[in-house]
């Protein structure tokens, strides 16, 4: 595995930042780390880059302890942080020849590297402008731009469309995905589109310690139920409705209308009408609602 978390803790003063968590993320995997503001994201992913130390429990980086093997860490990991830190006052491909150079690139490659790097995130027309100068989305494709420049093996993101317009956010999604294929990433984000379009895997952290650790799919299948909006003609028993097998609870929201939620699991529509026609009820309509990850995140963040 390329990195692997376990049992860490980080305390300031009193307050537990992050508490005891445990994942690990694999090659070819784009992993999503969610929670809440203050859940303990950023934290999680400074001490995993070597920015600051857990206080207990161990991290690894391909196989590197981030406490005694820092600068392996920082060769195998490219980072992109929540708030991007930029020399202003650098050509964007002055900046990036230089994060070359930091990052241990040979001279005779630097050039060439830098040229396929601004491509890759589409910074060719901004190239000879100073950081300064630039819109907050080019100068966040800047910094993915250095996070990538090593050709690192595990891509640590926290929020890497931040200040991107629509056209942007699908070209560095399309890439991030890309990238996807061979490396491993861990991708912060508060869109949960963005998750649903880029993770195969999601991690969710709440108050410092995880609540969620599975593939995107399978949390779906095992948190989720489902909803169906349904309309007879007058009122109808709804105890008959809450015997079907798979219903969990039925609410009137009208006369005649009411919304069931039933098992992810089970297509109760042909069950209801069945029923319908036994009874003899009139059946007007019937309404679908699919449930998405917005519904899983403030299930296991407490927020109904």
């Amino acid at each position: 595995m390329s990195v692997e978390v376990r049992n860490v803790t980080k305390i300031y003063g009193k307050q537990y930042a992050v508490n005891n968590i445990s994942f690990a993320a694999y090659p070819g995997q784009i992993v999503g780390f969610l929670g809440p503001n203050g859940a303990g994201k950023s934290t999680t992913m400074k001490m995993t880059t070597c920015y600051i130390p857990p206080t207990s429990g161990t991290i690894q980086v391909c196989g590197f302890d981030v406490q005694k093997h820092t600068m392996e860490v920082k060769r195998k990991v490219g980072y992109l942080p929540e708030h991007n830190p930029l020399y202003l006052d650098m050509y964007v491909h002055e900046y990036l020849r230089f994060a070359a150079a930091l990052n241990g690139l040979k001279k005779n490659v630097i050039s060439a590297r830098v040229k396929e790097v601004i491509h890759l995130v589409g910074l060719e027309v901004e190239q000879n402008k100073k950081i300064g100068k630039l819109s907050k989305g080019y100068r966040q494709r800047v910094g993915l731009a250095q996070a990538i420049i090593h050709d690192p093996q595990v891509l640590i993101l926290d929020e890497p469309t931040t200040g991107l317009d629509p056209n942007q956010i699908l070209e560095i999604r399309a890439l991030i995905k890309e990238l996807g294929k061979e490396k491993t990433v861990i991708l912060s984000t508060h869109i949960m589109q963005e998750v649903q379009a880029l993770c195969s895997h999601v991690v969710i952290i709440n108050k410092g310690k995880i609540v969620a650790d599975s593939k995107v799919e399978e949390l779906k299948k095992n948190m989720l139920s489902a909803k169906l909006s349904i309309e007879f003609s007058t009122a109808v028993d709804i105890d008959k409705i809450q015997a079907l097998n798979g219903v969990k609870s039925v609410l009137e929201c009208g006369e005649g209308k009411y919304e069931i939620e039933h098992s992810a699991e089970l297509d109760i529509r042909p069950l209801l009408f069945n029923l319908a026609s036994a009874q003899g009820w009139t059946l007007l309509g019937m309404k679908s609602t699919e449930h998405t990850m917005e519904d899983i995140f403030r299930t296991l963040t407490g927020k109904n």
